[in-house]
């Protein structure tokens, strides 16, 4: 018998997984780079980072404007953010500021009321944020029930680029109150208490929170008295920015009685304000800051009132009239502030993704099994040219012809390595290799026509 016969290649390597991960590259490779240069494209429209360092204007150091931007600040830094507080003369200087391409400010503390000259698309309300009580105090000897008894006497009307002298200016032109009738003071609110307690003024006012150490110590003095403005609605229906406010007997103290009696009072809401280019998640923070402080309520407010989108001088952003209808963005209700944002930063980034990677993920196992099994397929046209059944004419002369190619084509098969999941084929390849081979052996036997097969 031939030694083509008996010299049978058993040779069986071990699978390469290198040369599986070449494969594997020379697939996904060209799909891979058009999807990262997909990336890098859609990356020019990634909207940048919101700025770690916003600036907000508030009021003079003993206003409430004050006091709640250092609070908005301690919360801004739990999130990273580096909130500078302000402190100005008030809301028309908070404005000026604000409406200033170069005056420093991001977002600013405004007083119901307060307008521009021509209303501005460069600003944008986030939301009125609490009521700011008008306090109208005067000498108690003087017997005072309306402004339009203010004729005559010295007032201070706040200080200058306050919002404080806005309002009361407005409302003592209302009742012919003016510098030609009046004497009129504009000082800062500490140096005004000081003058009406000690009778340098008849009467001031003050636009601010209760909590103000200057309205606490003018609700205390026996010789001021908190004017109860009884023709509240009607200032209320002329300006139509002003609420009208109740102050019950005792609120402020019970065991003093402050105030002594019922007082009818008015004021503006203070707004959020900002600059129209502030960055949208910006927008979303400083309103959860503002519910996180605001929400509770106070003397003047019920819980869950503010912040509201009501009474407002400005157009309320569409980030804050989401906020307001919705809540926070979903991402941000669920997320750290950083990656919600990182992630609402960079959705842009899906549509390379889905348009991509997800056809590509289809097509990419259908294309390797067609690669690795037409490794081992491609064969089966090579043992048909050697299978006795097929070339049974010729077969004779050619018996040792086929058993040295078959011989080559079983090393070179031995020699093929495909994953794991692919051995089924190749060792269903070899067996047929092997059941081609036991044909020719027995072909060979029944012809004797050759010296090797005898």
């Amino acid at each position: 018998m031939s030694n083509n016969i008996i010299q049978g290649v058993r040779v069986v390597r071990k699978p390469s997984t290198k040369k599986h991960l070449i494969d594997y590259l020379k697939l996904i490779g060209p799909g891979t780079i058009i999807t990262i240069l997909a990336f890098i494209i859609a990356y020019q429209f990634v909207e940048p980072a919101p700025p770690r360092h916003i600036t907000i204007a508030t009021g003079s150091t003993d206003a409430a404007y004050y006091r709640f931007g250092k609070a908005y600040s301690e919360i801004l830094q739990k999130y990273g953010y580096t909130l500078e507080v302000l402190n100005t003369a008030g809301a028309v200087e908070n404005l000026q500021l604000l409406d200033k391409d170069d005056g420093g400010v991001d977002v600013a503390f405004l007083q119901g009321g307060i307008h521009l000259p021509t209303q501005s698309d460069e600003l944008i309300s986030l939301g009125s944020l609490y009521y700011d009580p008008l306090w109208v105090f005067h000498a108690a000897g003087l017997g005072i029930n309306q402004l339009s008894e203010l004729r005559g006497k010295r007032i201070d009307v706040g200080a200058e680029g306050s919002g404080t002298k806005v309002l009361a200016m407005q409302l003592l032109a209302l009742n012919d109150v003016s510098v030609q009738n009046a004497k009129i003071f504009s000082q800062g609110w500490e140096k005004a208490a000081q003058m009406l307690i000690q009778g340098e003024i008849d009467a001031a006012f003050f636009v601010t929170a209760y909590q103000s150490p200057v309205i606490r110590q003018l609700l205390y003095s026996k010789n001021i008295q908190l004017m109860s403005l009884h023709r509240a609605p009607a200032y209320a229906v002329r300006l139509h920015y002003l609420s009208m406010l109740n102050l019950p007997e005792g609120a402020i103290d019970f065991v003093e009685n402050i105030p002594f009696s019922s007082t009818t009072m008015l004021g503006p809401t203070t707004q959020l304000v900002a600059r129209a280019d502030i960055h949208p998640a910006l927008i979303d923070l400083l309103l959860q800051t503002a519910t996180e402080l605001h929400r509770a309520g106070g003397l003047f407010e019920k819980a869950g009132e503010f912040p509201a989108p009501k009474h407002l001088d400005f157009k309320l952003s569409k980030e804050a009239e989401h906020f307001y209808k919705s809540g926070p963005p979903f991402l941000r209700r669920y997320l750290p502030f950083w990656l919600a944002t990182f992630i609402d930063r960079t959705k842009v980034m899906l549509v390379p993704l889905i348009g991509l990677l997800i056809p590509l993920f289809r097509v990419m196992p259908m294309v390797l099994r067609w690669r690795f099994r037409s490794k081992i397929y491609r064969w089966y046209k090579k043992l048909a040219e050697v299978d006795p059944e097929l070339q049974r004419d010729d077969l004779a002369p050619h018996l040792d012809e086929y058993l040295t190619r078959l011989n080559h084509i079983e090393a070179k098969v031995c020699q093929t390595s495909v994953p794991l999941s692919f051995s089924n084929e190749l060792y269903h390849l070899r067996l047929h290799i092997e059941m081609l081979r036991n044909k020719l052996v027995h072909a060979a036997s029944n012809t004797g026509s050759s010296n090797d097969f005898q």
